[in-house]
């Protein structure tokens, strides 16, 4: 398999839930900025959307959208329980955060990077956020993960979009139950993997 991505992008997400579920695949980086790849390929044509991520499979099929790639991987590395049987309720409660987390916390995200937005309109944003993070943070309460004491595919979009909360000033500190999920989820070997594969932290010496 064969992953497109952008450094620090939401496309971390499956770069991380590649490397728990210890199947092969390469990385493809492709610029948010440019939308080319880095031989000069339109990553239009490949593509049309233009965002990552994006999956490609060895029969050349594509899949886009971070949460329909995640639980494609966790289904192809069932032996790993990245994510609950289909058809079972708990199925449906990783469905439920991914799509809470693309629509409430990804998409909140999103303009606050824009540099469109006017700057008197970012507090409402941050705050908006902070309401959310609220609920999250109730959720994490006696978990060690989102879905409980497991790691799951939504865990990984969770610490995706929460790295980014530094890069819009948005102050996550009063959480303590999401800062001690992140420091468990940064201190995983795959996240770690990939993190130093997208040059978001150094390697260790």
């Amino acid at each position: 398999m064969k992953l497109y991505y952008s450094n620090g992008a939401c496309s971390l997400s499956p770069h991380i839930v590649l490397r728990e579920s210890g199947l092969p695949f390469t990385l493809v980086r492709a610029s948010t900025k440019t939308h080319a790849l880095d031989d000069g390929t339109d990553y239009y044509t490949i593509n049309p959307k233009g965002s990552v991520p994006l999956l490609e499979l060895d029969n050349g099929e594509r899949l886009s959208e971070g949460p329909a790639i995640v639980q494609y991987i966790a289904d192809q590395a069932a032996g790993k329980n990245l994510a609950p049987a289909n058809g079972t309720f708990e199925r449906y409660r990783v469905q439920e955060w991914l799509n809470f987390i693309t629509s409430e916390l990804h998409k909140g995200y999103s303009p606050l990077f824009r540099p469109t937005t006017p700057e008197d309109f970012k507090p409402v944003l941050r705050e908006l956020l902070l309401k959310k993070y609220e609920f999250v943070d109730a959720k994490l309460a006696g978990k060690q993960y989102l879905m409980g004491d497991s790691f799951t595919v939504p865990d990984a979009y969770l610490f995706t979009v929460t790295n980014w909360a530094k890069h819009v000033g948005l102050d996550l500190s009063k959480f303590a139950n999401l800062q001690a999920f992140m420091a468990r989820m940064a201190a995983r070997p795959a996240v770690q993997a990939a993190l130093e594969a997208e040059g978001l932290v150094k390697k260790a010496a």
